[in-house]
């Protein structure tokens, strides 16, 4: 018995170990297996980390609307001399990079475009910006940063109302409202994967539709401008959304005739 109860000892002495390697091994993953990648670094906003959209964020917490930008250059300018027949451009970069004075020259075009805004931001400033400086008429180019999503998700309804908020002020300022079509766009280089052609077209219509109904002018820069694809060709743009010199002489005569009209309405 004694010899019988050794020998079961040293069995289960010698294997041990083995059993232990066993039972680790059957709870450890296996070592090939890859580590999931880390999350891309965003702002607060929901944007990707970087010095732009930092400031960006900052920027939309102390001036949402950037009154800031303009206030002083709207004061210096003062309202309109006798028999000036001036016109507010209001927009975002493709308004702001329009080279007014060049295009225009002689022209009493004031340029109040500000890069990367949305019609949220647009509205908040529109009596600052448009109406106290007493023009005849009013562009507004705008919606495109809306379905970016530059300032957050935005329903088609909610850009719609924002526009129509900024022609029932500039009507009711007794200026004349020229309604602008937004440019076509297949694709936004800081906000991949938006899909914005078709939500463009919609917008469009829209506006097409409400500058009738309301008896504005309306400007269509887009089938002007657009390829094939519904996008804007890259003769008329350098990343598919900002117009370059090519793009601007197809815009600048469609929207001179657009001026033209609204002031002899």
């Amino acid at each position: 018995m004694k010899s019988a109860a050794l020998r079961s000892l040293l069995a289960a002495i010698i294997l041990a170990p083995a059993l232990l390697a066993a039972q680790l091994a059957g709870t450890q993953e296996p070592g090939s297996k890859p580590e999931a990648p880390a999350p891309a670094a965003t702002t607060p906003s929901g944007h990707p980390d970087n010095a732009y959209w930092r400031q960006h964020d900052a920027l939309m917490l102390s001036d949402f609307p950037w009154l800031a930008r303009f206030r002083d250059e709207d004061a210096k300018l003062g309202p309109p001399a006798p028999g000036e027949k001036r016109v507010v451009f209001i927009g975002d970069s493709i308004t702001e990079g329009w080279h007014l004075d060049k295009d225009f020259p002689g022209k009493p075009y004031i340029n109040r475009g500000i890069s990367g805004q949305t019609t949220p931001q647009m509205l908040l400033r529109f009596r600052q910006d448009v109406i106290h400086l007493q023009p005849k008429a009013v562009v507004i180019l705008a919606g495109t940063n809306d379905i970016a999503g530059n300032t957050g998700p935005e329903t088609l309804d909610q850009i719609e109302d924002n526009i129509a908020s900024m022609a029932d002020l500039a009507t009711a300022s007794h200026i004349r409202v020229v309604l602008c079509s937004v440019l076509p766009a297949i694709d936004y280089w800081w906000q991949r994967g938006m899909q914005p052609a078709p939500k463009i077209d919609a917008l469009n219509a829209w506006i097409k539709q409400y500058a009738a109904q309301k008896h504005y002018v309306y400007v269509d820069f887009h089938s002007a401008m657009k390829d094939a694809q519904d996008g804007l060709p890259k003769n008329l743009s350098p990343d598919g959304v900002h117009p370059n010199e090519a793009g601007h002489a197809i815009m600048d005569p469609l929207v001179e005739a657009g001026i033209q009209k609204a002031m002899k309405r």
